[in-house]
């Protein structure tokens, strides 16, 4: 209840310039045993990481499991705590944490490369990954939770600066979950409480102060979306405004915690360690 008084006083304080909407339940898919990320590609393919089983699944928008591939291991294609997904049109990004490594795969989860601590150099190294992301212009960017900062990197997989790192200042991050990049290559970083705004440049722009604590942002070409365990949060437009947010809050009434949440298509993705739960949204006037 208390997660639900925060969220809608986010929106009091925030405003809103959006048109009512309504979430209307579409359906439910996919089973699984402890989903933990959760990521849909542009062409509409769903890609689940599940933590029990350490497995990386593909389903289509119908719930159909296309392939299926894991398992508890530190060789390619096997995972230990794949704690994030990241689907681009062609490629899979797996945060694979306690195995200090992004793994990257194909749409149709074959293997491709790996990119870990070992790869990055000395200096650059990164621990226990939380979450990657691949920009427009093809950079690469990883959260390295040990250090407490996101490291950006180029096609080739050469070092190119530091995001948030202790030389940041007033933009140093101290407790990182999770970030997102949109069309405008703004990175949004979630710290406790703080969503943090950095250029892709790494240029502090803004710090919000929340006042809930989201476990997730995920963002696309329609919208940001920010969850706790019970709300989501949908900012409309991916392009914030300089001095405020415009969220809408959704509150579905499930039997488990909300994991994830996902906004493609006019639909929102809602994931739990068991399934996913579609809503169509509907604009009232």
């Amino acid at each position: 209840m208390k997660s639900k008084v925060y969220l809608l006083t986010l929106l009091f304080l925030f405003g809103s310039r959006f048109s009512a909407q309504s979430f209307i339940h579409f359906g439910q898919i996919g089973s699984f045993t402890s989903a933990i990320s959760f990521s849909v590609n542009p062409q509409g393919f769903i890609f689940v990481s599940d933590n029990s089983t350490n497995e990386l699944i593909k389903l289509d928008t119908l719930g159909n499991v296309l392939k299926t591939i894991g398992g508890y291991g530190w060789d390619r294609s096997s995972f230990d705590n794949p704690v994030d997904i990241f689907a681009t049109t062609l490629n899979v990004y797996v945060s694979d944490k306690n195995n200090h490594r992004i793994q990257i795969f194909d749409k149709d989860l074959n293997f491709l490369s790996q990119f870990s601590n070992y790869q990055s150099g000395k200096i650059f190294s990164f621990s226990y990954p939380t979450c990657a992301a691949v920009s427009d212009q093809g950079d690469l960017f990883i959260l390295d939770s040990d250090n407490k900062r996101i490291l950006k990197f180029n096609l080739r997989g050469e070092f190119q600066l530091t995001i948030g790192g202790y030389e940041a200042g007033t933009f140093a991050l101290s407790n990182p979950m999770k970030f997102a990049i949109t069309g405008n290559a703004n990175i949004y970083v979630l710290d406790s409480s703080t969503l943090f705004l950095f250029d892709q440049f790494g240029n502090g722009r803004k710090k919000i102060k929340l006042s809930f604590e989201p476990a997730n942002v995920n963002a696309t070409f329609e919208a940001i979306t920010l969850n706790d365990q019970s709300n989501v949060a949908v900012i409309f437009s991916p392009y914030i405004e300089e001095d405020f947010l415009t969220p809408k809050i959704f509150s579905p009434s499930l039997d488990e915690e909300i994991i994830d949440s996902f906004l493609f298509n006019s639909k929102l993705f809602v994931l739990t360690k068991s399934c996913i739960n579609i809503y169509n949204i509907v604009r009232q006037k």
